[in-house]
């Protein structure tokens, strides 16, 4: 398998979790969002995956999935120990909802493509960009505080789904110094995921790629 990948990306982050706890071994294939306006716009790319993010997942059969979430699952049915996803359906349809909010509601508005057109085509000052990325993440994680179940993990005693979206969220709060104090649980979380192998070894520092 090939996944392409950037290792600040928050989607292509939650896929090298998946594959590290499934205990797969995939060639990275960095793909820059930034040098040169962007190689996932280069015409190679976009033949990958025409809607030119990351992540996307070279089978080794040549078929190429994309979508995080879509990858993800695809993952636990093809390679279905550990699960993510707990046995019964009502406690499926939770742990979907948790990495939902974090994958469709929290991250598409923070997402590098958003906060550039933000500033390149509407003409915001970078505190202003600031202030926008904040009040997304406050706003989720207000809405995630309640819902997750006692720990360790955010459903929990097992990592699931929800941990393997939340983790890289986390991350990109405290890169961008959203504060956290009010999110004990979500913190709680995070550092329960992160003394876990899988998770310490896709943080986007460990990465061939990361500057």
């Amino acid at each position: 398998m090939q996944l392409y990948t950037y290792f600040r990306s928050s989607a292509a982050y939650r896929v090298r979790i998946a594959l590290n706890l499934k205990g797969l071994t995939a060639q990275m294939a960095p793909i820059h969002l930034q040098k040169e306006g962007g190689l996932n716009k280069k015409p190679e790319y976009r033949a990958v995956n025409p809607q030119m993010r990351v992540p996307a997942l070279r089978l080794d059969s040549g078929e190429v999935l994309t979508q995080s979430l879509a990858i993800i699952e695809y993952l636990d049915e093809v390679h279905p120990e550990p699960p993510f996803l707990p046995r019964d359906a009502v406690g499926r349809a939770k742990v979907r909802a948790l990495a939902q909010l974090i994958a469709c509601d929290i991250h598409p508005l923070n997402n590098v493509s958003a906060l550039r057109y933000l500033k390149n085509e509407l003409g915001h000052d970078q505190a202003t960009i600031d202030r926008w990325y904040h009040h997304w993440i406050r706003e989720g994680f207000e809405a995630l505080e309640p819902m997750v179940r006692p720990g360790p993990y955010a459903f929990g005693s097992a990592v699931t789904l929800a941990d393997i979206c939340l983790v890289p969220q986390v991350y990109n709060a405290r890169r961008l110094k959203v504060p956290l104090d009010q999110f004990s649980k979500l913190v709680a979380i995070d550092a329960a995921c992160l003394r876990l192998a899988a998770f310490e070894r896709a943080r986007p520092e460990n990465q061939p790629d990361a500057e």
